[in-house]
């Protein structure tokens, strides 16, 4: 038996009708002016897709990308190509129900089915949370090691301070969030500039990278990274992060300003991952040209290829860029994690807790495990524990996606704002690609391990 506030809610399509606003102390608190020209409404919507696009280039996918350009090349650009069109399409999707419903992911699945299975899909989402965490923790530390030779173990602890930073900012503004967030992704990329330049690729070959070849499918050991690099590239916390951080601009609610906020907000996060692009795209290509090119195709962890670049670029500047936009990278995805393990908490739960305690027991699940495994084990266990971290996030990512898909489909949810039959069916091959994709690599995995 529904309550009478569930039968008042579903005429609107809903099971219960919508609680407290997501991120509730920084809910419409940067300004939209209504009668501003575009480029000042479309500023104002400038920042949120910048910290999305921080987990399509995490430490968790900086392998793939190593291994692929150290092995095939330029070839896989193509790849990396498609996968950033798969993500645009769907973190669209996420804007597009956070501005039409006023509710994030994890909100809508909590009004939209019955108790018992949304309290499943926040547990299968708090893992997800935990599993991201715990790749950037191990990736950050492993960027310490590199960079200032601090131990594993002891770089995992000083990821915890991140909590206080982020605690920090959020009392200066969101704004302050989003600056540190594109401050640090400006370090990256001026990092792997330089390293591209004085890697010296192939300009010709790198074009021809960004084409489709066949030898991708016929070739069963290129097939096998081009499912990595593809089934790397959505993150289920992507897209609860994506539909709460929206909503801290104060848009106007009527329909045309929910539409221009649709326009600005999707334009933001479209050219945010075209950045993202860009990176996964260096990170490639630095592969290829220093590794590849020069007979090393055997390439894979993170610390070799820190000590490679040395020796093959002929200068100690690679590598300490290297690991610099490697730290970035992890630092910047905690930040966002953390940020998405409140969305993701408050929404499912419709609970409020204290931001210190919040984000104390959100980086305790991941720092706890991550801490032991490297005691225990070195190098060989944060290892291990980041394979483990990505076939766990394999594992959660229909229960993030398919929801998205069907609920901006839905016309008795979204209204006026449901999104066009074509784009739902070109989401709908997308979530089922990924999903198959993640699939085969979960059992290559366990064939493997």
């Amino acid at each position: 038996m529904r309550t009478i506030e569930e039968e008042k809610a579903a005429g609107g399509g809903w099971r219960r009708e919508r609680g407290a606003p997501s991120l509730a102390e920084v809910h419409g608190s940067i300004a939209v002016a209504p009668g501003a020209p575009n480029w000042r409404k479309a500023a104002a919507f400038l920042g949120p897709g910048y910290l999305v696009a921080v987990g399509y280039m995490d430490p968790g996918n900086w392998a793939t990308s190593i291994a692929g350009g150290s092995r095939f090349g330029y070839t896989l650009l193509f790849v990396v190509l498609l996968s950033s069109l798969m993500a645009m399409i769907l973190q669209a999707l996420a804007t597009r129900l956070a501005i039409a419903t006023g509710r994030d992911l994890a909100q809508a699945c909590r009004d939209a089915y019955p108790a018992p299975v949304a309290g499943l899909l926040w547990i299968l989402a708090e893992i997800a949370i935990c599993a991201t965490d715990l790749a950037e923790v191990i990736g950050t530390a492993i960027g310490l090691n590199l960079l200032f030779g601090i131990p594993l173990e002891i770089g995992v602890l000083i990821t915890a301070l991140d909590v206080f930073l982020v605690l920090y900012l959020q009392t200066k503004g969101f704004r302050w969030v989003e600056a540190l967030v594109i401050t640090l992704l400006g370090v990256i990329a001026v990092s792997f500039l330089v390293q591209i330049v004085m890697a010296d690729p192939v300009w010709g070959e790198l074009v021809r990278g960004f084409v489709p070849s066949t030898e991708i499918v016929s070739n069963p050991n290129m097939l096998y990274l081009a499912l990595g690099i593809i089934g790397a590239t959505v993150m289920p916390h992507n897209l609860y992060l994506h539909s709460g951080i929206v909503q801290t601009r104060a848009y106007h609610a009527d329909s045309k300003g929910k539409r221009e906020a649709i326009r600005f907000a999707t334009m933001d996060s479209t050219l945010a991952l075209l950045f993202a692009l860009a990176i996964n795209a260096s990170i490639l290509i630095l592969a290829a040209s220093a590794f590849h090119a020069k007979g090393n195709t055997e390439v894979v962890e993170l610390d070799k290829a820190y000590t490679l670049l040395h020796p093959l670029l002929g200068s100690a500047l690679a590598p300490t860029l290297f690991a610099v936009a490697l730290l970035c990278c992890g630092l910047n995805s905690t930040v966002t994690a953390t940020m998405a393990g409140q969305i993701v908490m408050e929404g499912f739960l419709n609970i409020r807790l204290a931001p210190w305690l919040r984000r104390l027991i959100t980086r305790g699940i991941a720092i706890v495990p991550a801490a032991a495994v490297t005691i225990y084990y070195g190098d060989k266990g944060a290892g291990q524990l980041l394979i483990l971290s990505q076939v766990i996030l394999s594992l959660q990512l229909p229960f993030a996606v398919i929801p998205l898909v069907v609920f901006t489909a839905e016309r008795r949810k979204m209204g006026e704002f449901t999104t066009p039959r074509w784009l739902t069916a070109v989401a709908a091959v997308i979530a089922a690609t990924i999903i198959v994709l993640n699939i085969k690599l979960i059992f290559d995995v366990m064939a493997g391990g």
